[in-house]
């Protein structure tokens, strides 16, 4: 595997992040209100951004909310975002940061980690599965305010 370093994302790596978002959503989001969801989420000591560097250039993004569920009876990390550059696909980056996310939420007793892809994302099913997650639930939208 290639030589990767993973932190926390700071508030200072909000062009990163918002690049990468624009990325995965391929879109131009709002930069004002993306940089306002970036800063409230960093303070919440539940939501989870990760990037990863390559000789210093962020090359991926892992976010990941943390939640109080009744139904599992805990505490369960659900991956939101997760991208990493063409550029260093299928060099072990995207394992690198599921695996610094897992540890992470083990550290704050998570017990489950979930992540939802949208149905033309099948390459990101393939490597989900390949990181041990299990295709268990169907997930229904309902677009509101929009």
């Amino acid at each position: 595997m290639i030589p990767v370093t993973i932190r926390l994302a700071t508030a200072a790596d909000f062009r990163s992040v918002y690049d990468f978002i624009n990325l995965l959503e391929d879109e131009i989001m709002d930069e004002a209100v993306q940089h306002e969801l970036f800063l409230r989420n960093l303070a919440n000591p539940d939501i989870i951004y990760l990037l990863a560097f390559i000789d210093n250039v962020a090359v991926g993004l892992l976010g990941c909310h943390i939640q109080n569920l009744m139904h599992h009876g805990g505490r369960i990390g659900e991956i939101q975002e997760m991208i990493v550059a063409d550029s260093v696909r299928g060099m072990g980056v995207g394992k690198q940061l599921v695996n610094a996310v897992r540890e992470l939420a083990k550290n704050r007793n998570v017990l489950q980690l979930e992540v939802t892809s949208r149905l033309s994302r099948t390459h990101a099913h393939r490597f989900y599965e390949r990181e041990g997650f299990a295709f268990t639930h169907k997930k229904f939208t309902l677009p509101l305010n929009r």
